[in-house]
């Protein structure tokens, strides 16, 4: 837990300039968690015999992810021709040989999916009006849940919530989950409004509400991880990030967090 913590404090320490402010500073940051997951993903698929392409997988996350974020007209063109070509390696590789390119062309196109064009809904997040404030609203309320729910599943948890995906997590853990998102939202609008220049026109009510539907539907992101991991028979995606396991690890939640928050956002407040 201490390692975890001082792990945390760290990314918040370099990641909290960068979202402050913005544009390619934010980029970067984003990005290197999105291709960097995107790699662990390819090689939690290898690991049992299953070839996603990596070049196409990683390249084609950061082609969209810099589309969607500099040159949005560009972006549905650039994931169109991602899949294609995706499709077209992976026929080559069945004329050599091998006979799973048609599941390898799935994974690689569900990557580039996943990672690429849902991940690059924090980008879009960011670049609403007032960007850094809805940030700084959905993805701590994500992280309170996602604490919330470690700290009181670890202590507490009794009642197993999905065995099968991740034994350790808990019907006690996902309900302490939905309670300090649903808190920790009200809180953050609290405190920006109160103590800060945040001018966004999000009541406490509203915010708790967002809070609430994070808590409840964001550990759906981390399930999908553990899904995947479990086919692989890995731990962690990887153990670059001390105490925290890999990219992957650390953006499963952030994924699901920014497309509600996104559109939270955009279709009740903004």
């Amino acid at each position: 837990m201490r390692r975890r913590l001082i792990t945390a404090l760290a990314l918040t320490t370099i990641g909290m300039p960068a979202v402050l402010l913005g544009g390619i500073f934010y980029f970067l940051l984003m990005a290197t968690f999105l291709i960097g997951a995107a790699w662990e993903y390819v090689q939690l698929f290898r690991a049992v015999k299953l070839e996603p392409q990596i070049h196409i997988t990683m390249g084609g996350v950061a082609f969209i992810l810099l589309t969607r974020t500099f040159f949005p007209e560009y972006a549905m063109p650039v994931y169109a021709a991602a899949i294609l070509i995706a499709l077209a390696y992976h026929l080559i590789a069945y004329e050599r040989g091998r006979d799973q390119s048609a599941l390898d062309f799935a994974i690689t196109i569900a990557g580039l999916t996943y990672l690429g064009w849902i991940g690059g809904y924090l980008f879009e997040l960011r670049n609403l009006p007032e960007g850094g404030w809805w940030f700084m609203l959905v993805l701590p309320s994500v992280w309170l849940a996602d604490s919330g729910a470690y700290s009181i599943g670890r202590a507490y948890g009794k009642h197993k919530m999905a065995p099968r995906l991740s034994p350790r997590k808990s019907w006690e853990g996902y309900a302490a989950s939905i309670f300090t998102g649903m808190i920790g939202g009200a809180f953050l609008v609290y405190a920006y409004s109160t103590f800060g220049n945040f001018s966004g026109n999000i009541t406490i009510l509203q915010g708790a509400l967002l809070g609430l539907i994070l808590g409840i539907l964001t550990p759906l992101g981390d399930l999908g991880e553990s899904m995947i991991k479990r086919q692989s028979g890995l731990k962690d995606s990887s153990d670059i990030i001390p105490g925290h396991g890999g990219f992957f690890d650390r953006v499963d939640s952030w994924l699901w967090g920014a497309v509600i928050g996104y559109y939270f956002l955009v279709w009740f407040i903004l």
